[in-house]
């Protein structure tokens, strides 16, 4: 059984995970669909900048977060003359985790939109439907799986993240401690072993089920029998 200070570590983290990944869906989306079906210079670029919190340090993605988004930084001065504030918050651990996230959810976006038949999709347009519309009504309903699989790691992605996160907001309870960042503190602490555990298992528990649940809707979108 988690304490009452465990849950709350359980509800911050999958608050912070979900924001995460449905605030970045959109633009997953936009960044899948321009990779798969357009053509422009510059396109590698694009591709390697999206896929670059894959290969850098997550501590350098939270210190160029800190240094954009802190209350000294161009970014959050800015925002924090309209009332939004990133550092040190549990939005900033959303958007650190977002970031890490977002280069699996485009990677299943691309891919589920580049098996999209284009035949259908040039049918639509010959019968007048704009390109809007052809992507409304033909592209997201037969790539939805990939769509929502992208989700399903970004939030598992979020769920784990650890780096970014602790060195753009820190650890404050009820704040911005989530479960990685608990278990870190924990193995500081003589006699925290009992907490790592509940915290371990909570987590590969969630962790499995997302990777699960993104799995059989891959395989529900390419047409192959589940286990």
């Amino acid at each position: 059984m988690l304490t009452p200070a465990e849950w709350e570590i359980v509800a911050l983290s999958l608050r912070v995970a979900l924001v995460a990944a449905l605030a970045s869906l959109p633009f997953a989306v936009a960044a899948g669909w321009l990779l798969a079906r357009r053509r422009f210079p510059g396109k590698a670029l694009l591709d390697a900048v999206i896929h670059l919190p894959l290969v850098l340090p997550p501590v350098v993605v939270g210190y160029l977060l800190l240094v954009g988004f802190g209350h000294q930084g161009a970014i959050g001065r800015m925002l924090g003359t309209l009332g939004i504030e990133f550092a040190f918050r549990w939005t900033g651990a959303a958007l650190a985790s977002a970031i890490m996230g977002f280069p699996l959810m485009v990677r299943a976006i691309r891919l589920s939109i580049e098996h999209v038949d284009r035949r259908l999709e040039q049918a639509a347009s010959t019968l007048g439907a704009s390109p809007w519309r052809v992507f409304r009504t033909v592209t997201l309903p037969l790539a939805w799986p990939g769509l929502v699989a992208g989700a399903v790691l970004g939030f598992a992605k979020a769920l784990g993240e650890f780096g970014a996160t602790i060195t753009f907001v820190s650890a404050i309870p009820g704040e911005t401690l989530t479960i990685a960042s608990a278990v870190y503190g924990l193995m500081q602490v003589p006699g925290g072993e009992a907490g790592i555990w509940r915290l371990a298992a909570v987590s590969l528990a969630l962790s499995l089920g997302a990777l699960l649940l993104s799995d059989w809707l891959v395989r529900r979108q390419r047409g192959e029998a589940t286990d």
